[in-house]
């Protein structure tokens, strides 16, 4: 158990802090005060999708009206990892605080999100990964789509916890969202291999590129998964980042190719007590890591 916890209490190259761990570390202790306190630095891409919000001098995120169009676009990819974020945060305002304007908020999605609360987490020395699955939540329109969370360890309960430093688009939540259920949040490998079995039942999968397309559902579960696998690795690679020989295929997997997916999947189900198994897939399964998309 030992060096799980000390393998997640590792960074990588998109959670390590640098110099602005030390500031990180004096953030609060308190995991809704640090949620809370995080998720006032920014505003969803949301915000910038319906008119109602964003010309809205009242809205969770504050007066959108400061703030011209074009400075609401996706900022992911300007700022791919928690140091790129945390130093945009203080350059445009170095008061970290409830009280920030919305001019001075970055524009990141739930991956931002989740893996800017488990680079603060480490910095603190609580085991902290970032997971890739499946949440209707967010939205409360019944579709379970796409979505990015957090997962620590809480030493005082002795278990491992879903927390969302994102959602506040929901006024319905009627869960802890510091405590996530795990059948509010389905990992990508549940519903992959829900999927897979025939067993999704009524639920109702979405992407937030694509919609609810049939066509591109095979896409959307297989890049959930490898984003899943790489964050389980400590390797939270961004989305436009899939394994190269997915992209090679067009998605269209032969049966070997699943089965090999299945077995994965099967293993990600309970990653603590197939951890070295996992580890071992990620030294000898070259395929799963070499990447393409962007600028590779």
């Amino acid at each position: 158990m030992k060096k799980i916890m000390d393998f997640y209490k590792e960074t990588s190259c998109y959670t390590d802090l640098g110099l602005y761990k030390e500031f990180a570390q004096n953030l609060p202790d308190d995991i809704k005060q640090l949620c809370l306190l995080q998720r006032m630095q920014t505003i969803h891409p949301i915000a910038f999708k319906k008119k109602e919000i964003r010309n809205s001098k009242n809205s969770f995120w504050g007066d959108m009206t400061q703030i011209s169009d074009t400075r609401l676009l996706r900022e992911d990819d300007i700022f791919p990892n928690s140091i790129s974020m945390l130093a945009e945060i203080l350059r445009r305002n170095p008061h970290y605080s409830l009280k920030r304007e919305a001019r001075d908020k970055i524009y990141v999605t739930c991956r931002g999100q989740a893996l800017l609360l488990a680079s603060i987490l480490k910095t603190k020395n609580i085991p902290a990964r970032v997971r890739s699955g499946f949440a209707e939540y967010p939205t409360d329109n019944g579709i379970f789509f796409d979505h990015w969370i957090t997962e620590y360890y809480d030493d005082k309960s002795k278990k491992w916890k879903f927390v969302d430093a994102d959602c506040c688009c929901n006024d319905n939540i009627d869960f802890d969202i510091y405590d996530i259920p795990h059948n509010k949040f389905l990992t990508a490998a549940e519903v992959w291999l829900a999927y897979r079995e025939k067993r999704l039942g009524t639920i109702k999968l979405g992407h937030a590129y694509y919609g609810t397309e049939e066509s591109k559902l095979m896409e959307s579960l297989t890049t959930a998964l490898f984003y899943d696998f790489h964050c389980l690795m400590n390797d939270e690679i961004i989305y436009v980042h899939y394994p190269k020989y997915l992209r090679d295929k067009g998605f269209k997997l032969d049966e070997d190719d699943l089965k090999e997916l299945d077995y994965l999947a099967q293993l990600m189900l309970d990653p603590n007590k197939n951890f070295d198994l996992l580890r071992k897939i990620w030294d000898t399964v070259l395929k799963f890591r070499i990447m393409s998309g962007g600028t590779i």
